[in-house]
């Protein structure tokens, strides 16, 4: 009689096994790689902006810009560009060699990983390529992931040239909701694709459970696209209150709506704009719980009933990371800690829907296979 050395599978997660790839273990291990810089890249962004040094730079060059100035001279240049901004001569005028260095260095690091993070793409994703280790699905996922990052690019400069315009003191809060948002969908399909090159087999979970799972990082990227907002116009520095508003759970209408044209009120409008972003949040959280308590009945003691109670948990302390931002009135470390945070729930919620459709993977190779990837850590089987 012979024994097999392949591990078992979980009675909740055994299915029949496909196709193994070798090389997948490293394709993971880069994919999670890519999306632990992209949050890193989040947090400078958001540093960045708490600290007004998003202006700083004043040009684009995607190539010659990697290197800062180096001299006196290069310093006295540069300086010079940012004092014929609109936001030193309304917001900054006065402000000495050593604090434009201080905005200077935060908008570079910014700029700078950017590029790492492009490098740390397409380096080896052609090695990757070359070597045949990328399957159809996941070279075409791979390759609109990297049209999305070249986009993102420009997109961040059309944010900061929005923010030179005459008048502007600030970047337009659309387009830093947008360059936020960007940076967020290429963090959840670098996720989405990682938890899919698992080599255990994992069933798909039961179809009501499915369709909620897919649903949560929808309404997280919706969430972070109100939250950059919130950030780009600065309304979470009014109405520093919890749960009301002014003294009111619901601000009236013309206090809302007092902007025309009517479709301005949801952009420009901060009492408005912090109201949805408040209303989004609990939403977020009650289908998040509702989505746990259905996961637990439904597929109890599964893979998916734990993944799904980390997301409501998350979720939970995320609104929890919000409201004491809100009410601190927003300093740097609550204001950094709300934004990266939110990028942990994106993960999980992403991991957690991936996992949720079913890996059809095969078993893996002779040996221990040691789980790399953040969905070892989203529970059971994972």
């Amino acid at each position: 009689m012979r024994l097999s050395t392949h591990p078992t599978l979980d009675r909740f997660d055994a299915v029949p096994a496909a196709s193994y790839r070798p090389g997948h273990g490293a394709v993971r291990a880069w994919l999670y790689l890519l999306a632990v810089l992209v949050v890193a890249m989040v947090a400078v962004g958001g540093a960045t902006r708490l600290t007004g040094s998003g202006l700083s730079i004043t040009e684009w060059r995607p190539v010659t810009g990697v290197v800062p100035p180096l001299d006196a001279a290069d310093w006295a240049v540069e300086f010079d560009k940012y004092r014929d901004t609109p936001q030193y001569r309304i917001l900054n005028q006065g402000i000495g060699l050593d604090g434009f260095k201080t905005l200077y260095w935060w908008e570079w690091g910014h700029r700078l990983l950017g590029r790492i993070v492009g490098l740390v793409f397409f380096l080896p994703f052609a090695w990757f390529w070359a070597r045949g280790m990328l399957g159809r699905r996941l070279l075409t996922g791979l390759l609109g992931l990297g049209l999305l990052g070249g986009l993102q690019g420009a997109i961040g400069w059309i944010m900061v040239a929005s923010g030179l315009q005459p008048g502007m003191t600030a970047v337009a809060p659309l387009k830093l909701a947008l360059h936020l948002t960007t940076a967020s969908l290429i963090l959840a399909g670098l996720v989405w694709l990682a938890a899919g090159t698992r080599a255990r087999a994992l069933a798909p979970a039961p179809e009501p459970v499915r369709v909620v799972a897919c649903l949560l990082p929808a309404l997280v990227l919706v969430q972070i696209w109100l939250g950059g907002l919130v950030a780009g116009s600065k309304a979470g520095l009014l109405y520093n209150t919890w749960p009301d508003m002014d003294g009111v759970l619901v601000p009236p209408a013309r206090v809302l709506f007092d902007k025309v044209p009517f479709i301005e009120n949801f952009i420009d409008n901060l009492a408005l704009v912090q109201f949805n972003h408040r209303l989004f949040a609990y939403l977020v959280v009650v289908v998040a719980i509702a989505h746990a308590i259905q996961a637990a009945r439904t597929a109890s003691g599964s893979a998916a009933a734990g993944r799904a109670m980390g997301v409501a948990a998350l979720a939970t302390a995320q609104m929890g990371l919000g409201i004491a931002t809100l009410l601190l009135h927003v300093p740097l470390w609550a204001g950094l800690a709300h934004q990266v945070f939110a990028m942990a729930v994106l993960i999980m919620a992403t991991v957690h829907a991936r996992l949720s459709r079913g890996v059809p993977a095969a078993a893996a190779p002779t040996g221990a296979e040691v789980p790399i990837g953040l969905e070892a850590l989203a529970g059971r089987g994972a």
